[in-house]
């Protein structure tokens, strides 16, 4: 039990979340230095704090929580250059994690659209308010249900459910139907 401090259920906990974990902030900062440095921020909080954990909610919901709110002080604190999120990952390694653009045929036309599309996507993204933003990230890219996302980012079931319409609606805006 990591509330125990018990380093080998620590470290089972990093490696199943880690992934997952630097995929969000990354989302979330759109830097991949910080998403490395708020993960693994977030991972300390867990083992500083596990005690804390009362069980009401999934331990995942709770760990991401605590990284989206690490996430929200990092970018307050000013910290955080507003670059713009890379859809393919960072370096466009398929095993880093990130966004995978709309597949089709790959020819150099389809590869050109791809990356004009995950540039756009990227600059609407970014316009979009923060709690939009993580709130569609978390649902598209992570799964999560509406009620996790409400857990996450701190807010009842039916404002997270707004968050997603809102911002799924201004990403539809944004990008018009090409």
């Amino acid at each position: 039990m990591v509330a125990q401090r018990d380093e080998q259920a620590f470290e089972l906990l990093v490696q199943r979340h880690q992934t997952r974990a630097f995929r969000i902030a990354y989302s979330v900062l759109g830097n991949e230095a910080d998403a490395r440095d708020i993960s693994q921020d977030a991972f300390i909080r867990l083992y500083e704090s596990a005690n804390r954990f009362d069980g009401r909610s999934r331990f995942s919901t709770w760990f991401y929580r605590v990284l989206v709110n690490l996430c929200i002080d990092h970018k307050r604190r000013g910290k955080w250059w507003n670059r713009l999120l890379p859809l393919a990952g960072p370096g466009d390694d398929p095993d880093e994690p990130g966004i995978d653009p709309p597949s089709g045929e790959e020819g150099p036309d389809q590869a050109a659209i791809k990356h004009q599309f995950s540039g756009r996507l990227a600059e609407a993204l970014q316009r979009l308010s923060a709690n939009q933003r993580t709130a569609v990230l978390l649902q598209v890219q992570e799964g999560f249900s509406s009620r996790e996302i409400a857990q996450v980012l701190n807010c009842s079931e039916n404002t997270a459910r707004v968050h997603i319409y809102r911002g799924l609606a201004a990403l539809k805006k944004m990008l018009g139907n090409d």
